[in-house]
This record gives structure tokens, C-alpha cells and sequence, in this order.
């Protein structure tokens, strides 16, 4: 058991999720109005949803962040307190508006249009050492929604791991499609690496799946892949690991669920689990999530996980 107040500290990505759902869901310019059959508004961010659901697996997490002094970020800050996340760095800033994304969903599929705002917001004085020593591990999220801190990432990644703590990257979706600022240099400070298949082939600069787990296994001690329906890949050393996931409930949005995969793979992993058991966890958080709306309502709880319960 460890002795700092937190299990781990993550960069709050702050924004809520408009979901406007319907079979046809692309906007008409000429000052056509459409209707849409549905509607959601939760709390969204990878960062922020990924704190949540690891706070509901049992992990002590304080998450570092601004909101707009604003219904949206009142929203998010209530969320991630019932969720159980140390809200205590969080900054109300009324200069700021809170971030957030509206997602059309058509299907299976999504578009997402996003507003910035405080998701961005987090600087690099917001990073103090006393934070970071008061954690035993850094996830970094949405590394290039987070451009505050993107100048200084990498250095934000050596002082992390020269205080003592171990580290998790997963950088999600590089809307610049630049996918680099510097990774080569980073990657030899990350423990855990988390992208989804897309991500990696990106990440990688490589041509196809298989090329680019190859080129990313040899450069981090543990990747591990998210492949959506079908499940998930994870190496450490020689060994190669494959986890199956049955087809999540119908209905669900995905948002979020490879956001709560992330949380429920380190809450094992965090807790000395062999990586097979950590898999096993992500994919039952991954799932639950992604047969529902919004990325919160259906993420699980440690009573949920018999992998987590004390022996």
C-alpha cells in the first residue's frame, strides 16, 4: 500500500459532450434546420472520463484542470466528485468558457466538432513537483487537445519518472494530424503505452497494423492496443497477449470506452496484476461503457471487477 495521497494524478481535459443522435445527422448550410431524434449531455474529455472511471475501480486520483465558471464546468466537477476523483485542483476561472464537443452520431459512426476552451487550459506552472510527488503514477491523455502543455510534455515526462513514479501514455487522436511532437524522445520515459490500432499506425509512421505494433513493441516496455470489437493486443518483453470481447450492448454511443479500457487496464496494473488480468479488466470496462450513452453512465465499479477484490 502506498503512501502518497494518490494513486495517480492526470491532466484534465475539461469539456462536456453534446451527442445529437439520428439516422441523419449532417448539417444543411443555407439556413436549413434539420431534427434530430435525440440528444445527451454529459460530462466528456478523455482525461476527465478516464479519471472517473478509475476512481470508481478503487484508485485515489486527483485530476488537475480549469473550468469556466459556467454550467458546463459546474457539470463536470459534480461528475467527477460522485465518481470519487479529488477535484481539489481544479481551477474556476470566469475568463475562460468550459470546452465542449458535439458529436453526430449517425449509426455506428460519429463526427465531432469541438470548442476548445478550458480543455486546453492547463499549463506547465500547473505542474509542480509537490503534484507530482504526491502520486505514485502519471497518465497523460489527449496530448494534442492539451496544447498548453504540449511545449512540455517530454519534460513533463522526465521529471515524472526522475521523482519516482511510473507513467501511461495514450495520446488519442491528433486532429492536426501531425502525430509526433517529438514521441521518439518520449518514449523511452513511458511505462504503459495505450493507443487504439489507428493510433498506433499513426504513432508508428508505419504502413499498416501489423508493422506498427512491431515498430512501438520495441520502444516501451508494455504496449497495449484497443481493436474496438476486436478486443485487444498487449506485449511486455517476449510476451504477447490476445483478449476477446463480446459485442457490447446495443444502443451505446462508444464514447468513452476506450477511456475507461485505459482506467480499468492501470487500475490492474497498479494493483501487480499479470498483464492477461489487466486486459480482461479493460475490456469489461471498455464494454460496459460503449452500450451506453455518454462516457459515464455505465462505467463499473470495483464491487463489479472479482479481479480487483482482495483475496
Amino acid at each position: 500500500m502506498s503512501s502518497k495521497p494518490f494513486d495517480l494524478v492526470v491532466f484534465g481535459d475539461t469539456c462536456v459532450d453534446l451527442i445529437l443522435k439520428d439516422a441523419d445527422v449532417a448539417p444543411q448550410f443555407g439556413q436549413v434546420e434539420k431534427l434530430v431524434a435525440d440528444y445527451d449531455l454529459e460530462m466528456g474529455g478523455s482525461c476527465c472520463i478516464f479519471a472517473a472511471q478509475a476512481a470508481k475501480l478503487g484508485l485515489k486520483v486527483a485530476l488537475v484542470g480549469y473550468v469556466g465558471d459556467d454550467a458546463f464546468g459546474r457539470l463536470i466537477t459534480d461528475t467527477l466528485s460522485a465518481a470519487g476523483v479529488d477535484t481539489r485542483y481544479i481551477v474556476v476561472d470566469s475568463s475562460l468558457r468550459t470546452g465542449v464537443t458535439a458529436h453526430l452520431v449517425q449509426g455506428d459512426d460519429r463526427a465531432m466538432l469541438t470548442h476548445p476552451g478550458s480543455l486546453s487550459a492547463v499549463t506547465i506552472d500547473d505542474v509542480t513537483d509537490d503534484l507530482l510527488l504526491s502520486a505514485r503514477h502519471l497518465h497523460y491523455g489527449s496530448l494534442y487537445l492539451q496544447t498548453g502543455l504540449l511545449p512540455h510534455w517530454i519534460d513533463i515526462l522526465g521529471r515524472a519518472k526522475a521523482l519516482g513514479l511510473t507513467t501511461s501514455l495514450d495520446t488519442n487522436w491528433d486532429p492536426n494530424q501531425v502525430w509526433d511532437h517529438g514521441l521518439a524522445q518520449a518514449l523511452p520515459l513511458i511505462d504503459v503505452l495505450l493507443p487504439n490500432e489507428q493510433e498506433a499506425i499513426h504513432l508508428s509512421g508505419q504502413a499498416d497494423a501489423g508493422a506498427a505494433f512491431a515498430h512501438l513493441r520495441r520502444r516501451v516496455p508494455l504496449l497495449v492496443v484497443k481493436r474496438d470489437l476486436a478486443g485487444a493486443l498487449a506485449w511486455q518483453g517476449d510476451g504477447s497477449f490476445v483478449q476477446a470481447v463480446l459485442p457490447a450492448v446495443e444502443g451505446g454511443d462508444g464514447i468513452g470506452a476506450g477511456d475507461s479500457f485505459d482506467a480499468g487496464f492501470l487500475a490492474g496494473w497498479l494493483s501487480g496484476l499479470p498483464v492477461p488480468t489487466c486486459l480482461s479488466i479493460a475490456c469489461e470496462c471498455g464494454r460496459a461503457v460503449a452500450g451506453a450513452v455518454g462516457g459515464t453512465a455505465a462505467q463499473l465499479r470495483l464491487s463489479q471487477i472479482v479481479d480487483l477484490q482482495p483475496v
